[in-house]
C-alpha cells in the first residue's frame, strides 16, 4: 500500500510539473511570437549567444586549469556571462518611458 501511495504521489508531481511547464511554454511562445520585433529578436539572440560562449570558455578554462579542481566555475559564468548579458535589458526597463509621447 505504501509503495502504491509513493507511486501515486510521484505521478501527481510529474503531471503537475508537466502541466505547469506546458502552461509556461504556451505563455512564452505567445509573448515571443506576438510582441517581439526583429530588432529585439537579434538582441535576444546576441545575449543568448554571449551566455553560451562564456559558458563554453568557462568550461574550457576549467578543464585546462593546472589545479586539481576541474569542475565548472559557476561564479565566473554568472558574473562574466549572465550579468553582462542581462544588464542592458535591466537598464532599458529602468529607463523606459511609460508614455512614448513624453
Amino acid at each position: 500500500m505504501k509503495y502504491l501511495l509513493v507511486q501515486l504521489t510521484n505521478w501527481i508531481k510529474v503531471n503537475a510539473l508537466k502541466m505547469n511547464f506546458e502552461q509556461v511554454k504556451k505563455i512564452l511562445i505567445e509573448k515571443i511570437q506576438d510582441k517581439m520585433t526583429d530588432k529585439s529578436r537579434v538582441y535576444a539572440s546576441i545575449s543568448i549567444g554571449w551566455i553560451i560562449l562564456i559558458g563554453y570558455l568557462t568550461w574550457w578554462n576549467g578543464l585546462k586549469s593546472p589545479l586539481l579542481d576541474k569542475s565548472f566555475r559557476w561564479d565566473e559564468w554568472f558574473w562574466f556571462g549572465i550579468v553582462p548579458a542581462l544588464a542592458p535589458y535591466i537598464f532599458f526597463f529602468i529607463w523606459k518611458r511609460s508614455n512614448p509621447d513624453q
